[in-house]
């Protein structure tokens, strides 16, 4: 890549009315289509080249590179809408089996740390090792789990896996409600619950392409994050009134009760309309054989060295919140979930302006939303009183949906479907597996130096973290990253620079 920009791309990918290079989709015939059906996108390397020249050789200026680039993706006129997967039947069974049973889990999210709260009278590392203990499996078990999802039919793991996280919850839930949870059960639970989630990940992140097929998976992504986002904005809002009106346990049982949305979808998906992948033989070393395809692509492995500091130190959410509002300002149980509805807010519109995209985002585009995303954080970590404070929220899930949206479709656009299962696993233990880590010193921080340390402390540790890694991990890559400013117009980016 040779050029930078800080603002999103046209999110219809098409070429302006001024182009005069228009309609050179006309002259490319069957069988250059045919020849090349599943390339990597503009951007990425093929395993063994860099990034730099994946790039420098889509000239813009050169008539046949563009031509060639569009040939790279296949487009459908559907795609151009926002909700354009939604016109494929299984997925709107999958998306709205998937809206209910995440307002289930983020109920729980809001109860269990709230939960964690009253019974350590207020412990700030008390919430942070439940969050630990919960993401820790994401870090042990997820990259077998990727080997699981590139094995077998992925509905059946789908089904094993829901059905592991409801009867968690379920206990959890049943415990809370009778009065004989105690902390240590809690931590247990958490880490059982993480264990469904580790290999419930990888599948779910492959099963979509599977659903949707490859032309719509950036949409679909991004209808995913809406999905999740809509949920993030009714969940903690219910939550916090059930909570406030019947109690935590309550909240946790209603989780339970959302995987059946969950597990039905799955069931009422037609097989015979999914998109088939080969599935490789099993064989030794096959998550040795996913690690060994990263390190050959210097793209992916800057984007997987971003989202780990994203997620390791910006992504605490659940625990920052909980201690901002009880701890700073002074707050109940329903302002805490009001917290999680505000951020939602931000959250949502983010990942509805990922759901337009039609092509993969660039490198830099995902690098410097990281970097707006730690200073927003840095920031609201200052906020004097709870409406400042959470009138900013928005602004950061805005910030972080962009991240995240950018850094998934990036990696899930430019991998072999072959191995989509494994490298997403690994994504996602990068991605999460972090928190354990992050999460427990970020507990310790707030109990020591206050709950808005968490935040401040965060927000730098993740902006030094993705500078750190743009000047690391790029130079594999064969090329640099390097900021740059203009003032006529104002401008503020990052730059690449092929070796």
């Amino acid at each position: 890549m040779t050029q930078a920009s800080s603002t999103l791309p046209d999110p219809s990918g098409e070429l302006s009315p001024q182009n005069p290079d228009r309609n050179l989709d006309s002259d490319l015939d069957s069988d250059d289509l045919a020849a090349d059906s599943n390339p990597p996108e503009p951007g990425f390397a093929e395993p063994g080249t860099s990034v730099a020249q994946a790039d420098d050789a889509d000239d813009p200026s050169d008539v046949a590179s563009r031509a060639r680039r569009r040939r790279r993706l296949p487009s459908l006129s559907s795609a151009a809408s926002t909700f354009a997967a939604l016109g494929i039947r299984n997925y709107r069974i999958y998306f709205f089996g998937a809206l209910l049973s995440n307002i289930g889990t983020w109920m729980q999210r809001v109860a269990q740390d709230w939960l964690v709260l009253e019974l350590s009278h207020g412990s700030g590392f008390a919430v942070g090792l439940t969050t630990a203990l919960q993401f820790l499996p994401m870090l042990l078990m997820t990259p077998y789990g990727g080997v699981i999802a590139d094995r077998f039919d992925k509905r059946t793991i789908l089904r094993i896996t829901q059905t592991w996280m409801a009867l968690s919850a379920g206990a959890l839930g049943i415990m809370a409600v009778t009065g004989v949870a105690q902390v240590w059960e809690v931590f247990l639970l958490a880490f059982v619950f993480g264990m469904g989630t580790a290999f419930d990940n990888p599948a779910r992140q492959a099963f979509v392409s599977e659903v949707v097929g490859r032309d719509r998976l950036p949409n679909a992504i991004g209808l995913n994050s809406t999905s999740f986002n809509a949920a993030r904005l009714i969940g903690p809002a219910v939550a916090g009134l059930v909570i406030a009106g019947f109690g935590t346990g309550w909240a946790i049982l209603a989780n339970a009760v959302s995987y059946l949305s969950m597990i039905v979808a799955i069931t009422l998906i037609d097989p015979r309309r999914l998109q088939k992948f080969d599935r490789p033989p099993r064989a030794k070393r096959q998550i040795r054989e996913g690690f060994a395809y990263i390190r050959q692509r210097g793209d992916i492995m800057l984007v997987m060295g971003t989202v780990f500091f994203i997620g390791t130190f910006g992504l605490n959410f659940q625990m920052t919140s909980a201690l901002m509002a009880q701890q700073t300002f002074h707050k109940g149980a329903g302002q805490y979930g009001i917290l999680g509805t505000i951020m939602a807010i931000g959250s949502l519109i983010g990942s509805l302006i990922g759901a337009r995209r039609k092509t993969k985002p660039r490198i830099r585009f995902v690098i410097m939303m990281a970097l707006i995303f730690a200073a927003i954080e840095i920031i609201v970590g200052m906020m004097p009183t709870f409406w400042s404070y959470a009138a900013l929220l928005p602004f950061m899930g805005l910030a972080s949906l962009l991240t995240l949206n950018s850094a998934n479709m990036s990696v899930q656009m430019g991998v072999d479907p072959k191995l989509r299962g494994r490298v997403m696993a690994i994504y996602m233990m990068l991605m999460q597996g972090g928190t354990p880590l992050g999460s427990t010193f970020l507990g310790w921080v707030g109990q020591v130096f206050g709950a808005r340390w968490t935040l401040i402390g965060g927000g730098g540790l993740a902006l030094i973290g993705v500078l750190a890694s743009a000047a690391i991990l790029s130079r594999r890559g064969g090329f640099r990253v390097t900021p740059e400013v203009t003032l006529r117009p104002l401008h503020l980016g990052l730059r690449t620079h092929a070796r």
